[in-house]
């Protein structure tokens, strides 16, 4: 017996903040994940202490990492909305700063009329990243429909200097923190 979509049952409930208005200009992390955790990006060298070259732990992209820095990069040249600071690319997930000018003053969520996330908004942003990796790397390997991102994202927004700093150090330091890191999939706990 075939059920029937009900949209009430499978309602999916937000992780974003209520009334909240992500076209609003302000600083936001975010963090990205790989669709069950797949390790696709490249691998951290040096993460049982000093790296290549005598320098701390790094991350060295593979070919589908490469494709995901330029996407990065790449997004502040397609939305004038947007600018990144610091970032850091790991082997099944990313972690980024985006400074976001937006109008703000904008319903959070979708309409009838107009599904998905707002124009120049963080949801878009994310939206239209994630579907330009996916097709790159799908069509690499030849699998399309694959999915390559988790469905959701993380987002933080960021309020203040301090929070700031704190986030730039802990992007800083993420490929140091792989053996520890709860998204490594080799991480005992």
């Amino acid at each position: 017996m075939k059920m029937k979509f009900n949209p009430e049952a499978h309602k999916r409930r937000s992780i974003r903040l209520p009334g909240y208005d992500y076209a609003k200009s302000g600083a936001y992390f975010i963090t990205i994940c790989t669709y069950n955790r797949e390790t696709l990006f490249g691998e951290i060298l040096g993460a049982n202490g000093v790296g290549p070259n005598n320098i701390y732990p790094e991350m060295i992209y593979n070919d589908f990492g490469e494709i995901v820095a330029a996407e990065w990069l790449k997004s502040t040249a397609i939305r004038s909305e947007i600018a990144m600071d610091r970032y850091v690319i790991m082997p099944n997930h990313l972690h980024g700063i985006v400074l976001i000018y937006g109008r703000g003053d904008r319903p959070v969520a979708p309409t009838e009329e107009h599904p998905g996330p707002k124009p120049k908004s963080i949801g878009a942003f994310i939206a239209g990243f994630k579907s330009a990796v996916t097709k790159q790397i799908n069509a690499i390997r030849q699998t399309p429909y694959v999915p390559v991102w988790q469905r959701n994202y993380y987002e933080h927004i960021i309020r203040n200097g301090n929070d700031m700093k704190k986030i730039q150090e802990y992007i800083q330091n993420n490929p140091s923190n792989w053996l520890n890191d709860e998204e490594n999939p080799a991480n005992i706990h």
